[in-house]
């Protein structure tokens, strides 16, 4: 059985494919028929009969519904999807990337523990990394996944947790993942991969030996920019327990109707994909042969320092790339500004083409030795391609780099 597939109920017993799971996730059923898209339950609370199920509906993730900070069926519905398409046990739906984010880090970790954090991760994890680091008294040690031997190097004896992210923001450093997650095992550490730009369609971190996957849902899995959200995926569930006792606390919780937009745009996810991933590719190639640019990053050129990991582990090289132009800040302003098809904005994933200057935007709050680190310049820009026509897209690039 490959890894895209999973025992179906079929007649035949066949496996099925992530590309038909994508399409039917569970719905409630309610007698002899049961609805064709999953409901939406937007409602703060449930009612009962009986107390003894309204007490066990209030402690745990897969009991009744009793308040929608705790679950709802359409959150339920959610969870159980991003569940299944990440081989996990189970799945906690949170407002946003960043919500999942923090209610892994905050559900887990304590005073005086230490974090190995690979190289070159979204600036606001980093951000995240360190206000933990300097209000809570978290450890923090950015690794650089491509030298051997670095995870055994850096870990202590009050080491929890390995964060990676299968393809780094903004810059596409891609890790070998599965002998990351074997290193951090031996170590006995957790591994918490973000997988956000990878998505399932490209990668299943749990596959290879992580222990949670964290997603925005606001990028390609609810893929029309139109709704906020994040997720987490859980191998054990015990730790999936564990982390949602927590969350629900913190108020970390998805919203019914933001949940069911992001079951819309998960079904046609494995559609969407390859068209990202072509896009980028296409842009990537033409961009690497015009004189005013300097450098491109991403993962699918040969000339990538890891090129020959991430097509070893992805199906996919994914829709995201950057590339550095002379210039700086300025070059970048005319960039940006002469482009008509292409958006200047904050966040990918959707059905049309963005742009972003990591530096002063999205990884601002790094200083400029983590910069530098992170390998972003002031004339790098990230490009985040989305399903228009690749011929259509390189000629808005094109005639907004003649103009600098």
């Amino acid at each position: 059985m490959t890894s895209q597939e999973r025992p179906g109920t079929a007649a035949e017993g066949a496996p099925l494919h992530i590309d038909t799971r994508i399409v039917h996730p569970g719905v409630t059923v309610d007698g002899s028929s049961r609805p064709a898209a999953v409901p939406l339950y937007q409602t703060s609370m449930f009612v009962f009969d009986d107390l003894k199920v309204f007490t066990d509906a209030w402690g745990r993730p897969d009991g009744p519904s009793a308040y929608s900070r705790l679950g709802n069926p359409t959150i339920g519905a959610l969870e159980r999807t991003l569940a299944d398409l990440e081989g996990g046990a189970g799945a906690l739906a949170a407002a946003s990337g960043m919500g999942a984010i923090n209610a892994v880090l905050h559900g887990l970790l304590r005073t005086g523990d230490h974090i190995l954090v690979q190289k070159g991760v979204y600036g606001g994890t980093i951000a995240l990394l360190n206000d933990l680091s300097e209000r809570w008294g978290l450890r923090v040690t950015h690794v650089p996944l491509d030298r051997p031997g670095a995870i055994e190097e850096a870990v202590r004896p009050e080491t929890r947790m390995l964060y990676l992210e299968t393809i780094a923001n903004p810059m596409g450093r891609v890790c070998d993942l599965p002998a990351c997650a074997a290193a951090a095992r031996a170590a006995g550490l957790l591994t918490v991969v973000d997988n956000t730009f990878a998505t399932p369609i490209l990668c299943r971190p749990l596959e290879h030996g992580a222990d949670i996957v964290v997603h925005s849902t606001t990028k390609y899995l609810a893929g029309h920019s139109d709704v906020v959200g994040g997720a987490a995926v859980f191998a054990d569930p015990d730790l999936h327990r564990e982390v949602w006792g927590r969350a629900i606390e913190y108020g970390a919780s998805c919203d019914p109707f933001a949940a069911w937009l992001t079951l819309r745009g998960v079904h046609t996810l494995s559609l969407r994909m390859p068209r990202h991933c072509e896009n980028a590719a296409r842009l990537a190639r033409r961009l690497a042969e015009h004189p005013k640019v300097r450098k491109v990053h991403y993962a699918g050129m040969p000339d990538h320092p890891d090129h020959a990991t991430a097509a070893g582990h992805l199906g996919g090289f994914g829709g995201v790339l950057a590339f550095d132009i002379d210039g700086g800040l300025e070059a970048v302003r005319t960039l940006t500004g002469a482009l008509e098809l292409v958006s200047l904005a904050p966040s990918l994933g959707g059905i049309f083409t963005t742009v972003l200057h990591p530096a002063s935007t999205s990884h601002a709050s790094l200083t400029p030795g983590e910069l530098r680190e992170a390998g972003i310049g002031e004339g790098t820009v990230r490009i985040a391609t989305g399903l228009e026509q690749a011929d259509d897209l390189w000629r808005d690039f094109e005639q907004a780099l003649d103009r600098i």
